[in-house]
């Protein structure tokens, strides 16, 4: 599956805001978009705002390409019950998102790669799929060999916190996902409108 390698502070001026949680804020010496007519502001079109949400929700699950956010649309409308809901839980299960949440990683970008290089368990089996949808009562855990990884301690360093849907096991680099995550549970670095980007991927998929 491929991996986003294009400019993140670039996406991060874009929104106005450190997305990607980076060490070193983008927005410190550049806090215009990028751009030779970055500092203007222009009126946008209301495609334009349902575009921008849109690729808001693919940055902060780390710019998930079209397709991959389509298909999780799609399985979110196949489901029972209100499909911003399913789609928010969907993103949020992802195995590498979840091991971002659990400050395992870094950024969501550390986060796949822990999981692409075979450093993540989910109940004690391995699983390098960064899709991989975790399922309440699942645990997720570095092997031990990885416990000493510089970027695991960096991790650990944040002042990020751990949502309420996923329960800590202390001293194991473990942690086991409780519930589906609701939209007001989720700690999105920037605000998004799920409504309104559901609504643009049922028109223009």
């Amino acid at each position: 599956m491929a991996r986003y390698t294009g400019p993140k502070n670039r996406i991060a001026r874009r929104f106005g805001v450190n997305i990607f949680s980076r060490a070193r804020n983008p927005l410190l010496h550049k806090q215009n978009p990028p751009g030779q007519h970055g500092a203007r502001h222009r009126k946008k079109s209301d495609f334009g705002i349902q575009l921008e949400e849109k690729q808001k929700l693919r940055a902060v699950y780390g710019m998930l390409s079209q397709k991959q956010l389509v298909r999780c649309y799609k399985k979110a409308v196949s489901k029972i019950g209100n499909t911003p809901d399913n789609l928010i839980a969907i993103l949020e299960c992802r195995l590498d998102n979840l091991v971002y949440r659990m400050k395992l990683a870094p950024s969501i970008f550390s986060a796949q790669q822990l999981v692409a290089h075979g450093h993540v368990l989910v109940n004690g089996k391995k699983v390098d799929i960064r899709s991989y949808q975790v399922v309440p009562g699942q645990t997720i855990s570095l092997k031990e060999a990885s416990h000493k990884m510089p970027i695991l301690q960096k991790a650990l360093e944040s002042n990020r916190e751990i949502p309420s849907y996923i329960t800590e096991i202390e001293g194991k680099f473990a942690a086991q996902l409780t519930s589906l995550p609701s939209f007001d549970q989720v700690p999105f670095p920037i605000e998004i409108n799920l409504p309104m980007i559901c609504d643009f991927l049922a028109h223009t998929n």
